[in-house]
């Protein structure tokens, strides 16, 4: 298995999640326990090939153009994962470490937090801003100081709008975002299975998106604020059969420096 940058571009799944932490008293210790345990386990994984988390802060929560689905809204993180190929086997792998690590005793998030969203997309494709050397397989390792993420749900994402609409996100949209200062770059990704919990804790109604391309995630890296980032981008999409539900920057977060709920 390749874990250079560049196996990134012949990745066909990536994991993302978007936690809530419902105990407000828990947050460092949730963050402690992802940053100090949780992230590093699967980092040395062979078969993961990338994996990155960041905070929606209450300043990026204010800040967001777009906040119309109360599931993801939920969530005050998100985490990726990036799988190596043979894809499924990669992925075996990983959930048997997060199995292994429960039995060990080291999954004390599991009380106090809801995955709003997690499951597999693919990526189609990244892109970096002009004057930015570096190759947008090697944009996700690049420190920067955020993102902003963007969610796009399709009505019905095999017919004829939801394509117009992907044709116009890949042509006019992102572009547009490319040439905004601070934009490093960009990658795209879309469902393939995805699970989505609403509700309180321990009564959550668990709905399963299966379709092909229900969701898009777009994520923009930041080297300015990101905050200040997405105050400058392009308006939202929003056309026929495809639009935004959810647009957020989110913050990097630095090992120890978790006050932003206290």
């Amino acid at each position: 298995m390749s874990r250079g940058s560049h196996a990134l571009s012949r990745c066909t799944r990536v994991f993302f999640s978007f936690p809530e932490v419902t105990d407000p008293a828990r947050h460092r210790d949730y963050n402690a326990w992802h940053q100090l345990d949780h992230r590093p386990e699967n980092l040395a994984l062979p078969g993961v090939l990338h994996g990155e988390r960041w905070v929606r802060t209450p300043e990026c929560r204010a800040a967001s153009a777009v906040d119309a689905d109360p599931v993801l809204s939920a969530a005050q993180y998100v985490a990726m994962y990036w799988f190596a190929e043979p894809a499924a086997a990669s992925i075996e792998e990983w959930s048997e470490l997060g199995q292994t690590t429960l039995e060990q005793g080291r999954r004390p998030e599991l009380d106090w937090t809801v995955r709003r969203l997690n499951g597999f997309f693919r990526p189609l494709g990244g892109r970096v801003a002009p004057g930015v050397e570096i190759s947008p397989e090697a944009l996700p390792h690049r420190p920067h100081r955020g993102v902003v993420l963007e969610v796009l749900r399709a009505d019905e994402p095999s017919g004829a709008a939801a394509e117009a609409g992907f044709g116009a996100l890949h042509r006019e949209h992102l572009p547009a975002v490319l040439a905004r200062p601070g934009v490093l770059g960009t990658w795209s990704f879309t469902s393939r299975d995805v699970t989505l919990r609403e509700g309180v804790p321990g009564q959550e109604r668990v709905r399963r998106e299966a379709d092909r391309g229900r969701l898009t995630v777009l994520l923009h890296w930041c080297e300015a604020d990101p905050v200040e980032v997405a105050a400058t981008l392009p308006a939202p999409v929003e056309r026929p059969g495809l639009r935004t539900v959810l647009r957020t920057p989110l913050r990097s977060i630095v090992a120890g420096e978790w006050s932003w709920f206290d």
